[in-house]
């Protein structure tokens, strides 16, 4: 693209409206030279490839409309300012075509117009603007929408044009039902039904033949296909009896006529389409929810103390922004002045407002409550915590959960099967119906294309996902793939990190004793830890901070798990476990010992301060537990999950902990590396494990195990390795998101049951089956109803774990 190397270029697409209709974008992009990998995302209507050069991507688009579907780009004409010739012409345009997410651009020197033609995913008018400001010319942008509001208007559109569709579908088929079935033995009954069928199925059902066209074009087929081998093998049959009514009744036959089937067959399922349409638009609603978080303008402070109305997209990192009541935050940030309660519900699920004041973090999507106050942009655009997460959302939404796989082989041969079945249908009912084998063939057979449903097939697991990644989103659940939420239900073995994980991650310094108070040892204590980044080490610094002094240390170094050391006037000093002291042969005094094993019995940690001899000091750091912590382990208790927990602090402090919050399985003084080493023999033992942490030290852990879960409030690196986070780091989310799993999974089976038992069912019904039996020919406008509501019950199913608690 517009560095040369290999990137990601999403292409948003229509009309693939199943997994085979995404398995036949796919094969068709593996055909495009460029494309050096490619993934179809039926959940999130898009296509991800990776492309080396930018007119690659013109040719994918190129080729996914070729195959029948659409790609959605926005194509305008901006007018360029500061042309003087035609080699200006040329420079703008050849940097356009080079730009990320352009399908194709020109520029007439004539006019003075860059045409463009772009995927508004990938870039924006503001974003072209400013490539063209940087090779020196301007380009004059009229307000767009941002890019979100221009693929919901074009989606918008789509649905009112396939809502219009569907309303003059049904309206002109009225009439052909009507005389049909009650009104065949007046004048021209025939030519009337003829004449409202026709725009049914030619004009509000073209597009059905158009696809299908494209598709055999392309020795392939789908949904469209089917309907239109169905609809299109009616109509013109009826025409045919209705012209040559002679030929039939030279044979002894009367010349039957299906104009209704076709026209309701082609209403039924454009109501379908649409009812299917509303329900899937329904199951983004969390994405919706997330991107309608940010407002679009925001009051910045200028540095001689004005205020301006400023658009979110350009606010650059350093701003000072100011924050009235009841507005909405824009970009992470650290408040500066004032205070105030801020609504973080949209982000934790969490329902209590969060106090903020100065040095608080506050973040883009949350709501101010009553007071006001200005903070700095730390982060902005796609680095902000909600952009984060929208992000994740849509990808996890987008992937696939392994029982997908079978469903993708299935559908792939699904179409193809169908229709030998059809012809297969037809040919036995010429071979053995007697008289009326012909036109009862023809009509099973329009039958059998009409009722097979690969939609619902393949709507199945997708839109079960989609809303199970959604409402984990809107309780503060962030889940990173549909594998891990496929996983969790199975899990009955949880890890649990102490610090941070069951406790707040907050610890202060309750109490300290010193052997000999001397002021030298402290200033040394207060420099060691000061440049240390663990969480006591910081409750050390805020607890001497006002009283001490920092001197200038040399050899400093962290130890991890254990510690730290560092060197000052020709002495060693260290700070940490015991286990620290007892390697380096460091004596311990018993006055100090007896504090310590005090602290220890009442749950608080201990540190050791000592130089290369003896021990100096030893400090005691309480921990809160957090409030829902207990309920929380006596909910995965009462699942019939074992618990374990495991932590570098010291045996007393880890008993205490686990005695409080009634864990029976737990280890002290554990390092980071025998964390995973815990987590694979619980593995070796059968056990499907979730490790849950929120530092750095147990990111090989949550590596290792089957479903990992980082605490949002830990540190990035834990929550870049995990599968799931939980924002709010409440240890109650977690049955939460066990149970939404089971839910999701529940789900799924149900749709892929119902989808499954539809088409068993449905297929041999339609074929004529019955017909030996008891005489029962099932009709194709019932088919065609039918095919239509199945897709739409397996949405709706889906839908349903919404509201499920």
């Amino acid at each position: 693209m517009a560095t040369g190397d290999n990137e990601t270029v999403f292409l948003p697409l229509e009309d693939v409206e199943s997994e085979h209709c995404a398995l036949i974008v796919d094969k068709g992009l593996a055909q495009v030279k460029g494309i050096r990998t490619h993934k179809v995302e039926l959940n999130n209507q898009r296509a991800a490839i990776t492309v080396s050069d930018a007119e690659v991507v013109s040719e994918a688009v190129k080729a996914v409309k070729d195959l029948g579907y659409g790609v959605t780009t926005v194509k305008h004409a901006f007018p360029v300012l500061g042309m003087t010739c035609a080699s200006c012409a040329g420079s703008v345009e050849s940097m356009a075509k080079h730009q990320p997410g352009v399908v194709s651009a020109s520029v007439n020197f004539a006019t003075g117009n860059l045409s463009i033609e772009y995927l508004p995913n990938m870039t924006d008018a503001l974003k072209l603007q400013k490539a063209v400001q940087a090779i020196g010319y301007d380009l004059l942008v009229t307000d767009e929408r941002a890019q979100q509001e221009t693929l919901e208007t074009i989606h918008e559109e789509k649905f009112k044009a396939l809502k219009t569709k569907t309303f003059w579908a049904v309206l002109l088929s009225l009439p052909v039902v009507v005389i049909g079935m009650f009104m065949m033995d007046i004048p021209y009954a025939n030519q009337m039904m003829w004449a409202f069928a026709t725009p049914v199925v030619l004009w509000l059902g073209k597009d059905f033949f158009v696809n299908a066209w494209k598709q055999a074009r392309h020795r392939s087929a789908n949904m469209d296909t089917l309907v239109a081998l169905s609809t299109g093998i009616a109509y013109l049959f009826s025409v045919f009896n209705m012209l040559f009514a002679d030929f039939w009744h030279q044979r002894g036959l009367h010349a039957h006529v299906y104009f209704e089937a076709a026209a309701v067959i082609v209403a039924f399922i454009l109501l379908g389409k649409l009812l299917e349409e509303k329900a899937k638009g329904n199951t983004s609603s969390a994405i919706k929810k997330l991107i309608g978080l940010q407002p679009k303008t925001v009051t910045v402070i200028q540095p001689d103390g004005t205020e301006i109305q400023t658009p979110i997209e350009a606010i650059a990192v350093g701003d000072t922004i100011l924050v009235k009541p009841g507005e909405k935050i824009a970009v992470d940030g650290l408040v500066v002045s004032g205070n105030s309660y801020v609504d973080e519900s949209m982000l934790s699920g969490e329902p209590v407002p969060v106090w903020k004041a100065e040095h608080e973090k506050v973040f883009a999507g949350t709501i101010n409550q009553k007071g006001s106050f200005r903070f700095k942009a730390v982060k902005v655009g796609k680095d902000t915590m909600l952009a984060q997460i929208i992000k994740m959302v849509q990808d996890a939404q987008g992937s696939k959960a392994p029982v997908q796989k079978l469903v993708d082989k299935i559908a792939g041969v699904f179409v193809p099967m169908v229709m030998g079945i059809a012809i297969l249908t037809f040919m036995l009912w010429l071979s053995l119906g007697g008289d009326n084998g012909l036109v009862q063939g023809l009509l099973a057979a329009v039958t059998v294309l009409v009722i097979a449903c690969p939609c619902a097939l393949g709507l199945a697991t997708p839109t079960a996902i989609m809303v199970g990644v959604g409402k984990g989103a809107e309780n503060g659940i962030l889940i990173k793939d549909a594998e891990s939420l496929e996983l969790a239900k199975k899990v009955n073995a949880i890890v649990l990190d102490k610090t941070g994980t069951i406790t707040e991650g907050k610890p202060v310094v309750t109490a300290v004793k010193w052997l000999n108070n001397d002021q030298y040892a402290q200033d040394v204590l207060f420099s060691i830890e000061k440049q240390s980044e663990h969480p006591l080490a910081e409750a050390v610094v805020k607890h001497l901070e006002e009283a001490t002094k920092s001197v200038s240390l040399s050899a400093f170094e962290s130890i991890t798990g254990k510690g730290a050391r560092a060197a000052y006037n020709n002495e060693t000093y260290w700070v940490g476990n015991k286990k620290l002291l007892t390697e380096n042969h460091i004596s311990i005094a018993d006055e100090l010992q007896q504090e310590a094993d005090g602290w220890g019995r009442e749950s608080r940690t201990v540190i050791w301060f000592a130089d290369s001899h003896k021990a100096l000091a030893v400090i005691a750091i309480a921990d809160k537990i957090k409030e829902t912590s207990v309920a929380a382990i006596k909910q995965m208790q009462a699942m019939g999950i074992a618990l374990y927990m495991l932590t570098g602090d010291n045996e007393a402090t880890a008993k205490a902990i686990a005695e409080q919050t009634g864990i029976g399985h737990y280890k002290a003084e554990v390092l980071p590396q025998h964390k995973a080493d815990f987590v694979k023999e619980l593995q070796q033992q059968g056990k499907v494990v979730a490790m849950v942490g929120d530092g750095i030290n147990d990111s090989t852990a949550l590596a290792t195990a089957d479903v990992s879960i980082a605490m949002g409030k830990g540190s990035d690196i834990a929550m870049d390795v995990a599968k799931m986070t939980i924002i709010s780091s409440d240890l109650t989310k977690i049955p939460q998101a066990i149970t939404l799993s089971k839910q999701t999974v529940a789900t799924i089976k149900q749709n892929l049951f119902w989808a499954f038992i539809y088409n068993l069912i449905g297929i041999p019904i339609a074929a004529g089956i019955l017909y030996p039996i008891n005489g029962f020919l099932l009709n194709p406008m019932i088919a065609g109803a039918a095919m239509a509501l199945s897709s739409v019950s397996v949405v709706g199913n889906s839908l349903r774990l919404k509201w499920k608690k």
